[in-house]
């Protein structure tokens, strides 16, 4: 059985998401259909990514460490919050087709960059090294299950 890591995926997907967002910036002043599209796919995408850490991930890591108030999730869900309130900061001016949101996006894709980064170098490698290879699929079973964040 070929092994799957939390930390391979979860990588993956953030790169994935990172295309979406930088499709949506290219595109916002030539194509706003295209933009919106990329954009949607990006918030979507992004609000299903944190649920599947809020749900899934994060409650395995604090049961298998003990680590909860204080710990690295509890960092993680904080920088969630920060990340969803300038994702919807984009996606007002989005709505009014506003092209002028770099600044907002700038402020996104700085928390995004840091908080990917502390995910892929600490908080994923901590998981798939304490998760046996039965709990890491019991993870990918349970995502097929969140298709999309609550406020897609």
């Amino acid at each position: 059985m070929d092994e799957k890591k939390v930390t391979t995926f979860y990588t993956d997907d953030h790169d994935k998401l990172d295309g979406y967002f930088k499709c949506f910036q290219k595109t916002k002043r030539q194509d706003y259909a295209q933009s919106r599209e990329c954009f949607e796919k990006f918030k979507s995408g992004l609000h299903r990514h944190i649920a599947w850490e809020e749900e899934i991930l994060f409650p395995l890591f604090e049961e298998k460490t003990g680590m909860t108030d204080g710990g690295p999730t509890f960092v993680m869900r904080e920088e969630h919050r920060q990340i969803k309130a300038l994702l919807e900061e984009v996606h007002k001016k989005v709505q009014r087709r506003d092209p002028e949101s770099d600044q907002e996006e700038q402020q996104l894709w700085e928390v995004l960059k840091q908080h990917n980064h502390k995910e892929e170098a600490i908080l994923y490698p901590a998981i798939d090294h304490v998760a046996s290879d039965e709990e890491r699929e019991a993870v990918f079973e349970k995502m097929k299950t969140i298709q999309s964040g609550p406020d897609s």
